[in-house]
């Protein structure tokens, strides 16, 4: 991913009131079930920081997250990074209320390159991420 490319987005509709979704994206417990269940800790204020490991194959992800903004019921900002590789983004959580729907926006947007030789960080395997935690994951914890 390179600061080139332009912003992933994912976009779902969820049929649940905006503050379950919020509850689900911003409740460490709820989280565990369906982003990382290795989060240890997350509390949705600006200036919190929470880091965990991802393993795939034989690579290591360390995560290092910091909220950078939130309205509550409506939106959460990220800095997404990891500690083993340069690269830095951005991942907004917007929710958009429209009668009695709910869309989930995510946003991913790269401030700094990522490697382009480790294929976690090739665009598609970031969009099939996105698609999965949000259109498969969250959406069936939400409907379960």
């Amino acid at each position: 991913m390179k600061t080139t490319d332009p912003p992933i987005i994912i976009e779902q509709e969820l049929k649940r009131p905006v503050e379950d979704i919020w509850k689900a994206l911003t409740d460490v417990g709820q989280m565990k079930h369906w982003f990382f269940d290795n989060i240890d800790g997350f509390t949705p204020v600006v200036g919190f920081k929470t880091r965990f490991v991802v393993k795939n194959e034989n690579r290591i992800f360390t995560h290092l997250w910091e909220i950078t903004e939130v309205t509550p019921y409506q939106s959460i900002t990220f800095n997404w990074k990891y500690a083993e590789y340069p690269g830095d983004a951005f991942v907004t959580f917007k929710l958009i209320e429209e009668k009695n729907r709910v869309t989930l926006r995510v946003t991913m947007e790269i401030v700094e390159d990522f490697p382009t030789n480790v294929p976690e960080f090739k665009r598609e395997s970031c969009v099939g991420g996105w698609n999965y935690f949000i259109k498969q994951r969250l959406k069936d914890f939400l409907q379960s």
